[in-house]
């Protein structure tokens, strides 16, 4: 197929060990959505799979070290969900696994060295979330870990090369936070990580080579961001660095095989989606202007495929309606080109990075 077979947003987008990539679950016009579809590059094509057990969006989406999917948490029709399951690339299957202990969305997991998945924060019934769980696939079960210092959600949360798990921002119940904790996986416990110059929440966060994070963008008190911040993890320490030429939010940012990190798309001053996309180089730390989409989008996803190209998926056009067009960045030319769209539209999915 060229394109989804439903459209949808709010989904995940996982790239899988052989090269495709997986998008599943999502919002589409008949409501909360149970299917999925793979991308295979080789192709430039979408074909189905089978579909999850529970129709699911603003879930998460991690590559196990075993090459299976873990999918957990998000809204169903029903309400939030703390059920969880597992897609097998092998035999193209989902199958249930154990449940997170509150249900929650708007949360962040994250694969640690040891292979367990941290999810932390989110949104429950009762409000946004501190608590965080682990996930042990040689159990199949979750069990409770150290809690956040701050309740927050809209987060993120990156893992470090030491190991440890850097969290940023998101909002509380009152706004932006400003605050960043890390996790320490031997312990199990949080700790503060210093304070972002500039509250904010559906931002970005990216190691950089040499271990660095690059924030960009997000939403404040004051309105759309185009302020870039720098976290040191060897010292500690926070440092304000150029800020992208335009205001953005619902955008992505994607480290290339050069070092420079691809800001691309989101809502910009007026809220509206463009097509606008910038190159930060680490090495001047400064902004260019890179080649803007075919399709204005946010919400999307961007994956990094394995020949270096960059993959866009679904998200949101300047009328807010749901995107199947996909596209291919290729750092060798600068270009955008279009590709097979998803049988699906849909924004605001996340992807997953292969794992080396």
């Amino acid at each position: 197929m060229t394109k989804l077979a439903v459209a949808r947003d709010s989904h995940t987008a996982t790239l899988l060990p052989g090269g495709k990539v997986l998008v599943a679950g999502g919002w589409g016009a008949a409501g909360t959505l149970a299917s999925a579809e793979l991308y295979d590059p080789a192709t430039a094509s979408w074909g189905a799979t089978s579909s999850l057990v529970t129709a699911r969006y603003y879930h998460t989406a991690v590559l196990l070290l075993n090459g299976k999917v873990l999918v957990a948490g998000g809204i169903s029709a029903a309400g939030n969900l703390a059920s969880a399951e597992l897609y097998d690339p092998a035999t193209g299957i989902w199958s249930a696994t154990a449940s997170l202990a509150t249900a929650r969305y708007r949360h962040t997991a994250t694969l640690l060295p040891n292979g367990k998945v941290l999810v932390a924060g989110g949104i429950s019934a009762a409000g946004t979330l501190a608590s965080a769980e682990l996930y042990d696939p040689a159990t199949g079960n979750w069990s409770a870990t150290g809690i956040l210092a701050t309740v927050r959600s809209y987060h993120t949360a990156t893992l470090l090369p030491g190991g440890e798990v850097f969290v940023t921002g998101g909002r509380d119940a009152v706004g932006a936070l400003a605050s960043a904790e890390l996790y320490d996986p031997a312990s199990g416990s949080w700790r503060a990580a210093g304070r972002i110059a500039t509250a904010r929440f559906r931002h970005t966060a990216t190691v950089l080579p040499g271990g660095r994070v690059l924030v960009t963008g997000g939403i404040s008190a004051v309105g759309n961001l185009a302020s870039a911040e720098l976290y040191d993890p060897a010292s500690g320490n926070w440092s304000v660095t150029a800020s992208l030429a335009a205001t953005c939010y619902g955008h992505t940012a994607t480290l290339l095989s050069d070092g420079k990190v691809l800001v691309a798309g989101g809502a910009g001053a007026a809220g509206n989606s463009f097509a606008h996309a910038e190159l930060y180089d680490p090495v001047t730390a400064s902004w260019n202007a890179a080649a803007s989409f075919v399709t204005v989008r946010s919400g999307h996803t961007a994956t990094l495929l394995p020949d270096g190209k960059v993959l866009v998926a679904g998200g949101r056009d300047a009328a807010n309606v749901s995107l199947a067009s996909a596209e291919l960045y290729a750092p060798a030319t600068g270009t955008w080109s279009a590709t097979g769209s998803l049988a699906t539209s849909r924004d605001y999915h996340t992807a997953t990075p292969l794992l080396s």
